[in-house]
């Protein structure tokens, strides 16, 4: 089937404006970037020189990077399972004809509402010593009062647990929607064979939500990487580079610092690790997901 000029040029000019916007603000920026990061700082009584992959082997270098990068992977392995996890057993409770199920999705949904800032100073009153909510419950079971925040060993994993808090119900709206597109016939099928509750999801709704689950695991892994707010109320990356996340660790480097060739060096790392991760999951995880 041919197309007319006219028919060509209509086309063109609906994707132009969002072929501008691409353009402008994700191509281009990556693109000066990379560049950026070759060349060293400007400043006014020094130009700008090439100095090549400097600022990469500086990084491959600096020990607080391999820090932040531990940190981000235990961020990613305490965040991805933990509120995917939490997600499909909330939208297996929400989907059920149960009273105040409205109520009850609603609120499961609220975290995902808020602004990850206001998020930030309600669990910084949560987590605040002598007078924060979780020291005052423990204290009923004679815990002693502990300063979660400003101690290395238990920072990053109070950021993780916050982390959940406002993921979870975002996840939930997915398999919440994967479930009701799942034909009713199949569970009185089940019911007919005498299939347990737990049966009935592991070899027929789990597989079903499998689509789901890759989508919804993308997007927890981008979101492990790229959360960066609630670290200006909580913690500022500390103590001690313990929270520091590599998206912070950039915002330093690039606006505390003022060393953008090396936070270009940084962006670059973190931009080639997203997309390696999610081609990684398209192009063998996805093999084994099953659509209907």
């Amino acid at each position: 089937m041919k197309y007319s000029t006219k028919q060509n040029l209509h086309g063109w000019l609906l994707f132009t404006p969002a072929a501008i916007l691409l353009i402008a603000f994700t191509h281009y920026p990556t693109i000066a970037t990379f560049f950026n990061s070759l060349y060293s700082n400007q400043s006014v009584i020094r130009p700008s020189r090439f100095t090549g992959l400097d600022s990469y082997t500086a990084m491959i270098e600096d020990p607080i990077f391999w820090k932040v990068f531990e940190n981000n992977m235990w961020m990613a392995i305490g965040t991805i399972p933990t509120s995917i996890g939490l997600a499909i057993i909330m939208a297996l409770i929400v989907n059920k004809a149960i009273p105040g199920r409205g109520l009850l999705r609603l609120s499961y949904f609220i975290p995902t509402m808020l602004p990850m800032i206001a998020v930030a100073n309600i669990w910084l009153f949560f987590y605040a010593p002598d007078i924060g909510l979780l020291d005052k419950a423990l204290a009923v079971f004679g815990v002693e009062s502990h300063n979660w925040l400003g101690d290395p060993d238990t920072a990053l994993p109070a950021i993780i647990v916050m982390t959940v808090w406002k993921e979870a119900g975002f996840f939930m709206i997915f398999y919440l929607a994967g479930l009701q597109t799942i034909s009713p016939e199949l569970h009185e099928a089940a019911k007919l064979e005498g299939s347990s509750r737990w049966n009935y999801f592991w070899r027929v709704q789990f597989p079903l939500l499998l689509p789901t689950t890759l989508f919804v695991l993308i997007n927890a892994f981008l979101n492990s990487f790229k959360l960066v707010d609630h670290l200006f109320i909580l913690t500022k990356g500390g103590p001690d580079n313990a929270t520091n996340l590599i998206l912070y660790y950039i915002y330093e480097n690039a606006f505390s610092f003022f060393d953008i060739s090396y936070a270009s060096a940084l962006t670059v790392f973190l931009l080639i690790l997203l997309a390696v991760t999610a081609m990684v999951q398209f192009f063998f995880v996805d093999k084994r997901v099953h659509y209907r």
